[in-house]
């Protein structure tokens, strides 16, 4: 596969400002808000600012990935080591050699969740050496649903032998005000743990097919409750970063694994604002549970007993985390961790599923430089942060 023009997304990692206020509204238990004056990140410890991949000889060029975004982790429970799901990659550093495409899967035999050790890889899909575009289709062409660049992930889960990836298909990097940019997101799925891919029938379609701002453009999956419910947290897509219309708004919804597995998707509660009081329910759609500033890429994972939530502040230009004792309960004021002071042009800060407790969370946040073909285009990785 040849690499594509990158002219449509030269500010998909924009320069972001900092030091302006962040609200967000907690729906049903009143206002939270926090500024880069207020709420310093807390010291991490182990890796801070580390790269995994984008350095000559690193692990990940190993296994074939030179540079790429995202790099979401998720927890293989078939054998227990762990998988990173990247965006748009390529064979070489700084964006050079082979495009790979999008998702793309390095995976590690084990996580150090003390920071010790960082992030190193030990395999990629769908051969060690040999990382490769995970889905079978086609960048910049018509799939089937119209015209798409890329199809960017947004989480992965493995349970009862099967992995799953929720995706965005992108339609252009540079919507109008006001407009999201997506084609449709949907599932895919894999039964050898990540060598195959196919995709359910059902899709959820986008700003190009008609529907713009669908609060289920993004998903994170919580995780499987131990009340038997896999929970699941959805967004606009705003994966551009350049969705004026976004608010932050986020939704929950959860359904029982066995109907998730069968794409029975129709299966799903939804956690509503419903004659006076929040409930679960099938009669209405979810209600908006968060809102505020406008939000990029984010993350929600069970650590221990506590549900930790990260995700990319646009408007603050950081990555700010917070917390609730149940996906359904009040969520935590928001603190920003890491900032563009720090990191320059960074985004995503997907919460490592291992990490270590809701107070020392790993996170794995990515940076761009908006130049192709330049450094840097990686993931780094931050210990010892506290929700």
């Amino acid at each position: 596969m040849s690499a594509p023009s990158h002219r449509f997304r030269p500010n998909r990692r924009m320069l972001l400002k900092t030091g302006v206020g962040l609200g967000v509204a907690l729906a049903g238990v009143g206002v939270a808000r926090a500024t880069l004056a207020d709420a310093s990140p807390t010291e991490a410890a182990g890796q801070r600012n580390k790269e995994l991949c984008d350095q000559p000889g690193d692990s990940a060029s190993q296994q074939g990935l030179g540079s790429g975004d995202l790099g979401i982790p998720y927890y293989r429970e078939h054998d227990g080591t762990w998988g990173y799901v990247f965006g748009d990659s390529w064979s070489g550093i700084q964006q050079t050699g082979t495009y790979l495409g999008s998702p793309v899967m390095l995976n590690q035999d084990h996580f150090d969740a003390s920071g010790a050790a960082p992030i190193s890889f030990t395999w990629a899909m769908p051969t060690a050496g040999q990382a490769r575009q995970l889905f079978d289709y086609r960048t910049k062409a018509d799939n089937g649903f119209g015209y798409e660049v890329s199809r960017i992930p947004n989480d992965c889960i493995e349970f009862g032998g099967r992995t799953y990836i929720q995706y965005t298909s992108v339609a252009t990097w540079e919507p109008p005000a006001g407009y999201d940019g997506s084609l449709m997101s949907g599932v895919a799925y894999s039964d050898d743990y990540g060598v195959t891919w196919h995709d359910y029938s059902y899709h959820w379609d986008g700003d190009v097919r008609g529907a713009n701002q669908s609060l289920y453009g993004m998903w994170s999956f919580a995780g499987i409750d131990p009340d038997g419910w896999l929970y699941i947290f959805s967004k606009r897509w705003n994966g551009t970063h350049r969705n004026t219309a976004d608010g932050g708004a986020i939704q929950l919804f959860r359904i029982q694994p066995n109907d998730f597995r069968d794409g029975n998707f129709g299966a799903q509660q939804n956690w509503a604002y419903l004659d006076g009081s929040w409930k679960w329910t099938t009669a209405a759609a979810p209600s908006v549970i968060l809102s505020g500033n406008d939000t990029g890429e984010f993350s929600v994972k069970r650590i221990g007993d506590t549900y930790c939530m990260s995700y990319f502040d646009v408007k603050l230009g950081a990555i700010c985390t917070r917390h609730a004792s149940r996906p359904d309960a009040g969520w935590s004021v928001p603190v920003p961790q890491i900032t563009s002071v720090e990191v320059p042009n960074l985004y995503g800060g997907y919460i490592h599923p291992g990490s270590a407790s809701a107070s020392s969370l790993t996170l794995i946040v990515s940076q761009w430089n908006g130049v192709l073909n330049a450094p840097p285009y990686w993931v780094k990785q931050f210990d010892g942060i506290a929700s």
